[in-house]
């Protein structure tokens, strides 16, 4: 096994992304709400999901989008959002080490965090729309 190296490519955000998500969909908790809401569409979210952090880690702007709406009226709870924060840190943990795979950890769970508030305002306040 290599040494593991920072985040610094656009294959090392493949490499996240691609471990990432096939953990998830091995995940019990996690599976049934990506395979509900992507249907056969996996690839395209990995691509999309590639852009997003190569934008974020990198610096390299190729992600333009509001990655919330999306999410705003998925059923999940603060479950989902551990399940999901663990699944991301052990991926990162067990490829990368260094300043973006902590900023990648940082960011992932300040993402986690706002969905979670963002999610509790739209079901206490249905009138809203994204």
């Amino acid at each position: 096994m290599e040494p593991k190296h920072d985040i610094a490519t656009l294959d090392d955000i493949k490499l996240l992304v691609d471990t990432f998500y096939t953990r998830v969909a091995d995940d019990a908790l996690l599976a049934p709400i990506f395979t509900e809401r992507l249907g056969g569409h996996w690839t395209a979210h990995l691509e999309k999901m590639y852009r997003f952090w190569q934008t974020i880690l990198l610096e390299e702007y190729t992600y333009n989008g509001a990655p919330f709406p999306p999410h705003a009226r998925l059923p999940v709870d603060g479950s989902h959002f551990n399940a999901w924060l663990n699944l991301f840190t052990e991926t990162v943990d067990s490829l990368f080490t260094g300043e973006k795979a902590d900023e990648a950890k940082w960011r992932a769970g300040k993402m986690a965090e706002m969905f979670q508030f963002k999610i509790a305002h739209f079901r206490n306040n249905p009138g809203n729309i994204l």
